[in-house]
């Protein structure tokens, strides 16, 4: 007999969110020279974290501690909250996985803005939940709009990317604070601040973090470059948080991941370099792109949305042509947002290659998509 699967996961096709680059690296049977699709941090983790994962991985034989306790610690005072107040995970995206466990069952409503980030619908699918896609305004997420439907439907979840992956533009904290009061009782707000880091002061939340309405996602895959340690927490209220010690993993964290994250929370100055070159790097995509004729989003993360000005089928056909000349970015998945291309900050050598090789696949991708629309 076939295995016996849930209603809900037969469902379900069997696909992923994304398509990794390494899968397409061995798809194309070539490396990228520029990698500048998924938004980690090319400019790497701090050489403490280095010299910390090295030492770690002597005594890999090791379980990690299942509590995070120095780390947990750690992140308390950096943030000026008690250690009850932290949960840690599996990068943000396995503690979406635990707030879908923990919230969401068959038919509980759920929104989200189209387009937004989509794993987050993933695991709410996972668990039978319904998505109501709001959609984005003026290429950013629509605040006052996904409280209203929450509302409406009397949504379980609200979630909100702050600043906002794919496009880069954010909401002030204030602004934040303010949509959370028509918020309904009950509903919670899933604050997705992966590009906490980059995003100017402003954008930080001034509630209390005994706040029962709002949950704070934080990760050190991107400014912190440990994207492949998959290590991340959440911040929230007392109670809140201890529910997650229900059905979190408890051995689910690297030994080594979580070492490695305490020293790279402890060299901020290797942050405030990184930030800089992040700035420097958006600075110099976004003069690419006018130099080409383009438009670049204003941005708040780690990359920059290059508006190509037609459809999704020109900027397919530019992903393409990076990828022909070894540049690997991504673009929105949802109309009108798909016209975009999304490029990570690089190196002076990434954006030495990416302004090279622009004008030309950009006029290759014209070229394709025009035949494709005849």
């Amino acid at each position: 007999m076939p295995p016996r699967f849930t209603k809900i996961v037969e469902s379900l096709p069997a696909s992923v969110p994304f398509v990794g680059p390494e899968t397409l690296e061995r798809n194309r049977g070539a490396p990228f020279q520029a990698r500048l699709g998924a938004n980690e941090s090319v400019f790497g983790p701090s050489p403490k974290v280095q010299q910390a994962l090295s030492a770690a991985d002597r005594e890999i034989w090791k379980y990690g501690d299942s509590v995070s306790y120095p780390l947990r610690q750690a992140l308390a005072l950096h943030h000026g909250v008690g250690m009850d107040h932290i949960v840690m995970g599996e990068g943000i995206d396995g503690i979406l996985g635990y707030i879908a466990r923990l919230m969401v069952e068959p038919g509980d409503r759920v929104v989200t803005s189209a387009g937004a980030y989509p794993t987050f619908n993933y695991h709410v699918n996972g668990y039978g939940g319904v998505l109501e896609m709001q959609p984005y305004r003026d290429d950013k997420e629509d605040l006052p709009a996904l409280i209203a439907r929450a509302n409406a439907c009397q949504a379980k979840l609200v979630y909100l990317a702050n600043p906002d992956n794919p496009m880069g533009g954010y909401w002030t904290g204030s602004e934040i604070a303010l949509a959370l009061e028509d918020l309904n009782p009950g509903t919670l707000m899933v604050l997705d601040e992966a590009y906490g880091e980059t995003a100017p002061k402003d954008a930080e939340l001034p509630l209390p973090v005994e706040d029962e309405r709002v949950l704070r996602l934080r990760t050190f895959s991107k400014a912190y470059g440990m994207a492949g340690a998959r290590i991340g927490y959440a911040i929230g209220a007392v109670p809140l948080i201890a529910a997650f010690e229900k059905i979190r993993h408890h051995f689910g964290l690297n030994r080594s991941a979580q070492i490695g994250a305490l020293a790279a929370l402890q060299d901020q100055d290797h942050l405030a370099m990184v930030l800089d070159q992040i700035s420097r790097s958006r600075a110099d995509i976004t003069r690419i792109a006018q130099t080409n004729g383009l438009k670049a989003l204003p941005s708040a993360t780690n990359f920059v949305a290059v508006d190509l000005g037609k459809d999704g089928n020109l900027s397919r056909a530019m992903v393409a042509e990076l990828a022909a000349r070894d540049i690997f970015v991504r673009m929105p998945f949802v109309a009108p947002q798909d016209r975009c291309i999304r490029v990570s900050c690089g190196t002076k050598g990434d954006m030495a290659l990416l302004e090279k090789v622009f004008p030309v696949a950009l006029q290759a991708a014209r070229t394709v998509a025009d035949k494709n629309a005849t």
